[in-house]
């Protein structure tokens, strides 16, 4: 499809003036019309840096609303790219007052119509539900992709009351987010480096200020909307992937929310629709248009007169470190929860699942530290290497539950779960549960998993600790999925008390017993619907032209487990490539003579029979440079656990023209707190 980009306008930047007096850099995207016919404009507002390292992304979305007659507008949050201000944190309360400020500024410029939609995955999609949650009155609607309304339960954070190792993660990158000067063709060369230098002088540690807050309180539900829901009375449009790591948050906000809304969840990673891997990919721009059109224009299109909940199928696959196509097919329910949904249960015995309750008997393991080294990313991006591989050798540290040879065909969809009758032997002890599709030769496809934190079975805001050999009748809700068992095949349910590195372990080897009597596992079990076969197809996928940096140096993704057999050390690399460069470890950008480069390693380490052994380190390598001008940043974090504490330190130089301006260094021992 060809584009006439002069019909639509760009300008570079525009600053928003805030209450007090702090100014947001802006980009906008207009068609050309809106000067005489304003039309309706659509937000996006992140801290990743409109002007460079996402002006590849924000490009093809943001020109597509304009060609189709929207106004788009592209923000970066105070304290990131060009805006003004201090990145204080995630979803800050001055973040989300700011986001209603530039609603109604873009409200009242000449260009628009006065009708506000919203719209961002990850973070512009946490965002944009929080900024609904607070209802300025020019916003009529809301997308939201890859993003959650609980930010304790589904985060980068913590998972089940457990401690992620994606926080770790998370919080290295946002910190060097933290550190990125403005550009000076923006802000000035007389204001560029005060602004850089109050942003090195501030600069948060965010990993370390995450994990000061273990358990779910007031922190984590400041900007979680499960909390008020009812505040939001804008329609919304929840939009995620299976491979993702927010999914669980789309069934929730169906059943929540009473505004109208839809949900929709492909096979895709953490990535817009249309870019989506695994795939198939879609038109999701189209379909945006859609929604725009029926909540911003007022067009009767029939958009909600479509099922609520549309979801993809996922068929049985050979378990794979990446997939270009998840075989499968569209499902959906007119409502949600669905009432066609009915529970199959199983229930355990010994090493098997089975339709009748088993005779009692009880059963006890201890996995090794290393169990979970097969589980793949917690949230995958689409890069290579990212999913969850055969799960045999994880299934070798676990205990394992599998059912008789399928019969027939089973189709699952929404959350599975577990109820256990346990005891352990330490006052601290994690359970990690896996669904797995085995085939016929043996191999383990991993269909969902969860995970619980036992000090946390009576809540995630009022831990208790675990008395060795009492029984506890403990509940597990795993992720929520979509996936067909075949005939033939077998569903296993796999037990640990080890998930690395997805999760920290506890501070001692754990030997956990499960009763049988009483234990189950409940599958959401969905009986074939004829209407599925009627649902209208989507486009294929469709954007913008966007440009492209030119590539001058290129980094191969690595990922690498190395054992030293003579400690049991296991040691998990990754070296990744430049994000939103696409590979590029150094790029140029012609269009605003920049240079920029990004690197990131990450490193795992675990003795197999030392939960304490467990250390994480991430460096990063940043620089943005054109003639004259030269930044570079540079970050070393670092995480190692005693039985009482976490180790935090962290590192971070910043270069002018290759001199060290400013050097910061946290080191931290954080109490573990049940963990």
């Amino acid at each position: 499809m060809s584009y006439d980009l002069d019909t639509i306008e760009e300008i570079e930047n525009v600053f928003i003036p805030m209450r007090d007096g702090v100014k947001l850099a802006a980009r906008i995207f207009l068609p050309r019309t809106a000067r005489k016919e304003p039309a309706p404009c659509i937000l996006e507002y992140i801290p990743y840096r409109k002007r460079d390292l996402m002006r590849f992304r924000d490009e093809p979305i943001h020109r597509y609303f304009a060609l189709n007659g929207y106004g788009s507008v592209r923000v970066d949050v105070r304290g990131s790219g060009d805006s003004g201000g201090i990145l204080r944190d995630e979803y800050s309360q001055a973040e989300l007052d700011d986001g209603v400020e530039v609603i109604h500024w873009i409200a009242k410029q000449p260009w628009c119509d006065g009708n506000v939609g919203m719209m961002g995955i990850s973070w512009g999609g946490f965002n944009s539900l929080q900024v609904a949650a607070l209802d300025p009155e020019p916003l009529k609607a809301i997308i939201t992709l890859c993003s959650t309304d609980d930010r304790y339960a589904d985060d980068a954070h913590y998972m089940g009351g457990c401690l992620l190792n994606e926080n770790m993660q998370w919080g290295s990158i946002l910190t060097m987010y933290g550190a990125y000067p403005p550009d000076p063709e923006i802000v000035g060369e007389d204001q560029w480096r005060a602004m850089w230098h109050e942003r090195l002088e501030h600069l948060e540690f965010f990993a370390a200020r995450w994990m000061r807050h273990p358990l779910r309180d007031e922190f984590w539900r400041h900007g979680s909307v499960c909390e008020v829901f009812d505040a939001i009375r804008v329609p919304v449009y929840a939009v995620g992937g299976w491979a993702d790591g927010y999914s669980n948050a789309i069934p929730r906000l169906l059943e929540g929310l009473k505004v109208p809304r839809k949900g929709l969840i492909g096979p895709w990673a953490h990535a817009f629709p249309h870019d989506g891997v695994p795939g198939p990919a879609i038109g999701f721009l189209q379909e945006a248009l859609r929604w725009w059109d029926r909540w911003l224009r007022g067009v009767s299109n029939g958009i909600m007169d479509e099922p609520m909940f549309r979801v993809w199928m996922q068929e049985s696959v050979v378990p794979m470190p990446q997939y270009a196509i998840w075989p499968g097919r569209w499902v959906a329910e007119k409502e949600w929860p669905s009432p066609r949904i009915e529970p199959l249960v199983y229930h355990l015995g010994v090493g098997f699942l089975d339709r009748e309750e088993q005779q009692s008997c009880e059963l006890s393991f201890s996995s090794p530290a290393t169990t979970g080294l097969r589980s793949g990313e917690w949230c995958a991006f689409g890069a290579d290497g990212e999913m969850a591989r055969d799960q045999r050798p994880d299934d070798g540290g676990s205990l394992l539950f599998d059912s008789d040879v399928l019969e027939n065909e089973i189709e699952i969809l929404g959350a599975p779960e577990v109820v256990l009758e346990v005891s352990v032997d330490q006052p601290v002890a994690f359970l990690v549960a896996r669904l797995c599709d085995v085939a016929p030769d043996g191999s383990s496809l991993r269909v969902s998993y969860g995970i619980l934190n036992l000090t946390h079975r009576e809540g995630h805001d009022q831990p208790e600790l675990l008395e060795p050999g009492k029984w506890e009748r403990v509940r597990l809700k795993l992720n929520d999925t979509a996936h067909s068992f075949p005939e033939g095949h077998r569903i296993r349910l796999a037990l640990s008390t080890s998930y690395w590195p997805i999760i920290w372990p506890p501070p001692s080897p754990v030997i956990l017993t499960v009763r049988t009597a009483g234990s189950s596992l409940s599958l959401p079990s969905r009986p074939p619907d004829p209407d599925d076969e009627k649902l209208p197809h989507f486009e294929p996928p469709a954007s913008a032209p966007g440009n492209a940096a030119r590539k001058l140096v290129h980094l191969p993704m690595r990922r690498t487990i190395e054992v030293d057999l003579s400690t049991n050390e296991v040691i998990y690399t990754l070296k990744s490539d430049g994000g939103e460069l696409d590979g590029a470890a150094l790029a140029r950008i012609d269009d605003i003579d920049m240079t920029v480069g990004h690197q990131m390693m990450k490193r795992y380490r675990i003795i197999e029979n030392d939960p304490l052994s467990a250390q994480t380190e991430i460096f990063q390598r940043t620089q943005f440079e054109r003639d004259g001008w030269k930044i570079r940043i540079v970050s070393r974090s670092r995480l190692s656990v005693t039985a009482e504490n976490f180790q935090f330190s962290c590192d971070l130089e910043a270069f002018e023209n290759d001199m060290l301006v400013k050097e910061r260094s946290h080191v931290v021992a954080i109490p573990r707190h049940f963990l």
